[in-house]
């Protein structure tokens, strides 16, 4: 049906390898394949197999789970999307339930990569990746806007006062510093 591929970590590796959870669940327990470094594991490839067919509207959804924490989607194939090279995002331990393919109660004891046959418009952006990209880049640029504005600070009792053109001041800095160093935005996707 599938095939995973872990870049500069393993061969193919088919489906046997997963534990089959019931028709359309299928875990890989990460303990069996890296022990305790699996947050070293940072990308996988998934791919359908040829003699394979995926209902179009279907799609294999690909989710991750660290020791104590809820699967977290990672991305999905479809037949128009065959194959995927995935970025793993560990969850940390109680973040927030997302799907989950062990039994409700039970708190996983290691690290797995769930997959799943679900429907494809149901699945959030294929993307997952690029989506966290964009946050981390939001997040950074956020950062930099507060603590240039940290650097203005007044106080007033207790309140924090800034200057009324703050915001143009750190704006016309933030673009004079990437047209000078075309590193300067690189550096905040990172």
């Amino acid at each position: 049906m599938f095939g995973v591929v872990f870049p500069n970590r393993s061969f193919p590796i088919d489906i046997s390898t997963f534990t089959q959870i019931d028709t359309f669940h299928w875990v890989l327990d990460m303990n069996h394949f890296v022990g305790e470094a699996y947050d070293q594991i940072g990308e996988m490839c998934i791919f359908l197999l040829n003699n394979f067919t995926l209902p179009p509207d279907k799609a294999l959804a690909v989710y991750v789970q660290s020791p104590g924490s809820a699967f977290a989607f990672c991305g999905a194939v479809t037949l128009s999307r065959p194959s995927a090279v995935l970025s793993l995002q560990w969850p940390e331990a109680g973040s927030a339930a997302q799907m989950q393919l062990t039994a409700g109660d039970s708190a996983p004891l290691s690290a797995k990569i769930g997959i799943s046959v679900e429907d494809a418009a149901a699945l959030p952006s294929l993307d997952v990746a690029a989506e966290r990209k964009i946050e981390r880049l939001a997040m950074k640029v956020g950062e930099n806007l507060f603590n240039f504005m940290q650097s203005f600070c007044g106080v007033d009792g207790s309140k924090l006062v800034v200057p009324m053109d703050i915001l143009d001041r750190w704006f016309k800095k933030f673009q004079e510093r990437a047209k000078r160093d075309p590193g300067f935005l690189k550096s905040f996707a990172l």
